[in-house]
């Protein structure tokens, strides 16, 4: 007895099409909400563009070569710029990683290669904590360490605030970068002869290259942008920056003060600081981008 799909149309059965009707309640619900998805994507970027929209337009009116090779003015004085505010940014962030890179880096090595498991879970635990608290709570706390053992306001001290806000980051960025190396490397390692520690300089650590630089560039544009703990350590200057143990300027600082002062001038140089800090964390934002890029490839 042979039946085929022409007698089974012919007998008035339904045909098999696999195409579901536009119609049906399946297909309307998965419309709905793919466009509900779009218009919430939609939405979380409205607040950046306008962010970064309306300081590109007040910045951009303010700057000039003078901007980044001049002091701020004092008030009712034209003119004037940052570039002690930049340098010195660029030197309290610097110490802040000289700080931090380091001891996050090893700590994560810790924690991945040679700990026992709960001793690690304790630390995990501890890092996920510090990386939680106010950023003006990391300034008191190298107020009462660094600027009142010194006695003085310095870079030194500022540096050593950004420095506890940046050190969870790369801890827990490079403790994941390392988890996430395969055990076939270290196993390959180890069956040729070499030790632990050479397994992980010479094996994990540059696999896990990538994410660790992606890890160090988002505390940087974390650190490059924090004002509070620098306001209880670093202060601020009026002056070129040439004593790590000395008050030091920094853009954060000179936007907070500039922008809460009646004088025209002052405002529009800290609109036109907030677009190089904004810059500064594009740039680092990028770096970490073309790292995990980089990772992806290998």
């Amino acid at each position: 007895m042979t039946y085929d799909f022409q007698d089974r149309n012919n007998s008035g059965l339904a045909s098999g099409s696999l195409k579901r009707s536009i119609f049906s309640p399946r297909t309307l619900f998965n419309t709905a909400m793919t466009w509900v998805a779009f218009i919430c994507g939609a939405l979380a970027l409205i607040p950046l563009l306008a962010v970064l929209s309306y300081v590109s337009i007040q910045g951009f009116k303010r700057l000039s070569l003078s901007a980044f090779t001049e002091l701020p003015p004092p008030p009712l004085v034209p003119g004037g710029g940052f570039g002690n505010a930049i340098i010195g940014t660029l030197i309290t962030v610097g110490i802040g990683a000289l700080i931090s890179v380091p001891i996050g880096v090893l700590a994560a090595i810790y924690l991945t290669e040679f700990s026992s498991g709960k001793l690690a879970r304790w630390i995990r635990f501890a890092t996920n904590i510090l990386s939680g608290i106010p950023s003006i709570i990391a300034g008191v706390f190298a107020y009462g360490i660094v600027v009142v053992t010194t006695g003085t306001f310095s870079a030194v001290a500022g540096g050593a605030a950004l420095a506890v806000l940046m050190l969870p980051i790369i801890v827990r960025t490079t403790d994941e970068a390392l988890q996430l190396v395969s055990k076939d490397l270290r196993q390959a390692a180890f069956g040729i002869g070499a030790t632990n520690y050479q397994t992980v300089l010479g094996v994990v650590l540059p696999a896990a290259l990538p994410a660790i630089i992606t890890g160090v560039t988002l505390a940087i544009a974390r650190a490059s942008g924090e004002t509070a703990p620098l306001l209880f350590t670093a202060l601020f200057s009026q002056f070129w920056p040439n004593n790590i143990m000395a008050p030091t300027p920094s853009l954060a600082v000179l936007v907070f003060n500039f922008a809460i002062v009646p004088f025209k001038n002052q405002q529009e140089l800290a609109w036109a600081a907030s677009l190089i800090l904004v810059i500064m964390v594009l740039i680092t934002s990028i770096i970490a981008r073309l790292a995990t890029r980089r990772k992806a490839y290998r």
